[in-house]
């Protein structure tokens, strides 16, 4: 089973740089897509549903803001748009399809970088999102979270990590959440989990040619149920071509899907 995930800074934009013609030679079998800024009824180009794949959005009620999307190949059992939460479902921030016992998100936290009151949706979207983690633990389902997380955990996650610490994405608050998340509750980094080379970045800034020098952060993310650790058989991050200023994360699993 192939997933990939990526931020596409606007599922036009990216399509426009040719994401659709790499991802239809990825024999991926779910795509999650992040950041697609477009309403759905501003998709009528047949793009916009691959061919071969089954295709899901949730748009933000802003036109021009957030939004997510998946594609399957396989038809989910089911698709859950939102997370029941009012002030996050309506910047489009979840989907979640469910295939059997398995359920595949495409997930977008919100970002706090651009102002304090931000940031503090941000805390707020984390301190709800802790114990429906826990709960989706507890239960009898396999979960990948797939997304831009806008968090850097550690400081091989990000190249100028100490000249960071105090801004959004890698402040210890932030980083302290995924710890919990990874040293407590049972959640597992597939990326890491089979990447530990340092450099390794899904997120560049467009400023001071940091994708030519490769300053970057690494905050996509596919975060997996425990007990799919040992399913977990090769990750790669795309950078031959430049569809965002995120990078498509392509993880393989040894599961029947």
């Amino acid at each position: 089973m192939r997933i990939i995930s990526l931020n596409a800074n606007g599922i036009r934009s990216a399509a426009r740089k040719g994401f659709f013609d790499w991802m239809a030679l990825q024999a991926a079998d779910v795509v999650c897509l992040q950041e697609t800024k477009a309403q759905e009824h501003q998709l009528k180009d047949e793009l916009f549903r691959p061919e071969g794949f089954h295709a899901f959005y949730l748009d933000a009620l802003k036109p021009g803001y957030s939004g997510v999307a998946l594609f399957s190949r396989k038809p989910p059992d089911e698709v859950i748009r939102g997370l029941g939460w009012p002030d996050m479902d309506a910047e489009g921030r979840y989907i979640e399809a469910r295939f059997g016992r398995l359920s595949v998100v495409s997930l977008y936290i919100p970002s706090g970088s651009s102002s304090p009151e931000r940031q503090a949706v941000k805390m707020s979207f984390l301190d709800r999102f802790g114990p429906f983690l826990e709960a989706c633990a507890k239960s009898d389902r396999d979960y990948i979270f797939c997304g831009d997380w806008n968090i850097a955990h550690q400081p091989i996650d990000l190249k100028n990590w100490r000249s960071n610490q105090k801004n959004s994405g890698f402040l210890p608050e932030e980083r302290a959440f995924l710890d919990t998340l990874f040293e407590k509750r049972g959640w597992v980094d597939a990326f890491r989990a089979l990447c530990p080379l340092p450099d390794q970045y899904t997120w560049w800034s467009n400023r001071g040619e940091a994708w030519a020098k490769n300053v970057g952060w690494r905050i996509d993310y596919q975060v997996i149920s425990a007990k799919l650790s040992p399913a977990l058989r090769a990750a790669s991050i795309y950078k031959d071509e430049r569809f965002s200023d995120h990078a498509p994360l392509t993880i393989d699993y040894d599961y029947p899907f």
